[in-house]
């Protein structure tokens, strides 16, 4: 592992270095004109440089056409060679937006139409080579009344108003003498240094970026007005005094500093020793650190794997599961093999396999190891196992051995309702073994309401969720998000947890105000038995907008007396039922049914036993009764239509719901009775409940995650989130 990090690292360092180095290139500064010395910060001599200057071929270096003599901390000294009639506009070459002349500095003009304040220079202080390459100038020593001129500002700003120099209408720049010099030398013997000029510096910012041991000259530009500063060492201290440039450090004898180190100037060998010594160390860094997040990361594993397999032994230990050998299960799947996958959901994939005693399973391997399907797998292994009913599915076993988490079910060899109702398997139900697999999934979640204590809500009923056996026998599954219905107060019958399950399926209420009871599995349910008579998918974005969500499309329909319009095409081509009226009207009844479980409010739908006991008459009346009532029924409607009323009507019988008495408490018996009807205005009349505005399906259409609502879970773990796979 720790050579693979190696690698790793080398590669990375191969692919990313020239990268670096253009873009270092592309701010690079060249500080050394020729075979000088390099500049300090912030000079140098290309367009990567703070402050650029000209360099020749020789190695000088210049502002415009004037040569420098010296680059200090705060100022620049340029050599201004005594010439006469050089043109004024010349001297616009030593203003710039980062430098410019003090002003305290002489400056020789010639021909100006203004008159100048006086200035004097002593003769003996002039030296006889500066009156040799004047003559013929002017007198330098009067008080203006040549043609030789003197300018001198000493004002609070320390520079020369470039604007105000322009005002007086010079006509030529003779030379000038910089304010250091003249301070040196006005009151000694020495001759006095003409020809130069001293220009102060400054960067563009408002904050000081110096470094530790550095004082900071902050200064208002005399061009722009703008903010600048200029940094520079305190005493006892070396360099330039920037952040971007070699800081400040305490003086020694040492020649060499990082700096120089990295640019060869300490010796041939020193900077590839700097270079070799630093990789080697971020490479042992990187491998350490490396070796010790491996080390932390094993160690976590195994804790939570030894506390998964403690886990997962007391759950199967109470509620005897039998627990599956690895390799038996390896075995049984061909290693998994994508061959015998079966599909794939949010938690976990599923696999056909075939164990030692020839027995066919489903077998399901969760594929995250986190606590949150952890949770998932311990709630579906507790609450599968305390309930039996022919039409709930089996757990047979798990598995738990390297830190695998594999659930064992008995195997459904049709698959899904879902994969018949969108013919990814088959060629399409027949109505009797959609209103056979209707009515046995009722059975099952009415078992799971009422026939146990505490009461089971599923929360995920879905056509991907109800498997088939052989004989399209229904079987419910994935009891991973269901819940124990245990309540604290007697009278109070939901739950609060945040909402879970599927799109397209989730309770609206239950969505708006968390409280889970058994009547949002009564709304699934409901657009379950739309996807039975529809062969439409619960949600499907290729509908138009408003028909995204089947429970809107299919009240709306329902409402305008348009249901035909909906039903699967399929269920007509069997050559029995293009032509009986059975089965219109059974579907008219189980779109009844489907209608009362959409209800918005959770007390207006009725209960899955109610539901489970209407489906149940309805599947046990054949063809030849309802033939023979019809006929009847048929015979009392012409009289009534020929004294009442004419209009054509479809014949539909409606049923009375009645107590089955104490015996069968909780039950309910069907009185089927005719009634016809045109429009859904006669449906809504003859249903016990109405449906209410579609738009709360259509606006509640996706369940939210898990961490934006504030979850209370009654059962004996926490409350677990996500979706689960389907077997």
């Amino acid at each position: 592992m720790i050579i693979k990090h190696t690698l790793l690292i080398l590669s990375l360092s191969l692919i990313f270095l020239p990268i670096i180095n253009s873009q270092v290139n592309y701010h690079y500064c060249n500080r050394t004109c020729g075979s000088s010395k390099p500049s300090p910060y912030p000079f140098g001599f290309s367009s990567g440089c703070e402050i650029r200057l000209n360099c020749t071929v020789d190695g000088e270096i210049f502002i415009g056409e004037f040569p420098i003599q010296s680059l200090t901390s705060n100022s620049i000294i340029v050599n201004i060679k005594a010439q006469c009639n050089r043109p004024f506009e010349r001297l616009h070459q030593l203003f710039s937006h980062k430098y410019a002349p003090t002003s305290g500095n002489v400056i020789l003009l010639q021909n100006c139409t203004e008159n100048l304040l006086p200035c004097s220079i002593p003769e003996t202080l002039l030296p006889n080579r500066f009156e040799s390459e004047s003559n013929g100038c002017g007198n330098i020593s009067g008080s203006g009344g040549g043609k030789l001129s003197c300018y001198f500002e000493n004002n609070t700003r320390r520079f020369v108003d470039e604007k105000r120099l322009e005002r007086i209408g010079c006509e030529f720049f003779m030379s000038s003498i910089s304010t250091e010099n003249l301070r040196k030398n006005l009151d000694s013997a020495v001759s006095l240094e003409v020809a130069t000029i001293e220009l102060g510096w400054w960067l563009h910012g408002d904050r000081c970026l110096c470094s530790d041991h550095a004082n900071c000259t902050k200064i208002e530009s005399p061009i722009d007005g703008k903010l600048g500063f200029r940094c520079g060492c305190k005493e006892g201290f070396v360099g330039d005094g920037f952040l971007a440039g070699n800081g400040c450090r305490k003086a020694s004898s040492s020649t060499c500093n990082p700096t120089k180190y990295m640019s060869g100037s300490c010796g041939g060998t020193a900077r590839f020793i700097v270079l070799i010594g630093g990789f080697v160390f971020g490479v042992s860094m990187m491998i350490t650190l490396g070796s010790v997040c491996c080390y932390f990361r094993r160690r976590t594993k195994l804790r939570i794997t030894k506390s998964t397999k403690r886990r997962f032994t007391e759950t199967t230990n109470n509620y005897s599961i039998p627990i599956y050998p690895y390799k038996d299960i390896e075995k049984a799947t061909n290693s998994f093999s994508e061959k015998q996958r079966l599909g794939t959901g949010a938690y976990g994939t599923v696999y056909s396999g075939k164990l030692y005693n020839d027995e066919y399973v489903a077998i399901k391997r969760i594929k995250h190891r986190d606590n949150e399907s952890i949770e998932q797998v311990m709630n579906e292994i507790k609450l599968i196992s305390s309930v039996s009913h022919p039409n709930l599915v089996h757990l047979l076993g798990c598995s738990i051995e390297y830190g695998e988490q594999i659930l064992v079910y008995e195997f459904m060899p049709n698959g899904t309702l879902s994969q018949h109702l969108q013919r990814e398997r088959g060629n399409g139900l027949s109505w009797p073994v959609r209103l056979k697999i209707a009515t046995e999934t009722a059975q099952a979640i009415a078992h799971l309401h009422s026939a146990i204590s505490p009461p089971i809500y599923h929360r995920d009923i879905k056509s991907s969720n109800i498997l088939l056996d052989r004989n399209f026998g229904s079987k419910v599954a994935d009891f991973g998000l269901s819940r124990l219905g245990i309540t604290e107060i007697s009278h109070v019958s939901h739950v609060s947890t945040a909402p879970q399950g599927t799109p397209g399926y989730v309770d609206p209420q239950y969505h708006q105000d968390f409280h889970l009871s058994d009547k949002s599995d009564v709304y699934s349910f409901g657009v379950v038995l739309l996807e039975i008579i529809t062969g439409l998918k619960a949600v499907d974005f290729s509908r138009p907008h408003n028909e995204v969500n089947l429970a809107c499309l299919a009240v709306d329909r329902i409402r305008k007396g348009l249901l035909v319009d909906i039903i699967d095409p399929v269920i007509f081509l069997e050559p029995q039922a293009s032509h009986d009226g059975w089965t219109l009207s059974s579907i008219h009844k189980v779109a009844e049914v489907a209608f009362r479980c959409l209800a918005f409010h959770r007390d207006m739908r009725p209960c899955m036993t109610e539901v489970a006991t209407e489906l149940e008459q309805l599947r046990l009346t054949d063809r030849t009764s309802f033939e023979e009532n019809n006929s009847i029924i048929g015979s009392i409607d012409h009289i009534s239509s020929c004294s009442s009323s004419s209009e054509s009507e479809k014949p539909l019988s409606t049923t009375t719901l009645k107590n089955a008495g104490s015996k069968d408490k909780g039950h309910l018996k069907l009185e089927t009775k005719p009634v016809s009807f045109k429009s859904v205005d006669r449906l809504n009349s003859s249903s016990p409940v109405s449906v209410q505005d579609p738009d709360p399906w259509f606006s509640e259409q996706s369940s939210p995650s898990s961490s934006s609502f504030p979850s209370k879970s009654f059962d004996h773990g926490s409350d677990s989130y996500g979706q689960q796979t389907s077997l």
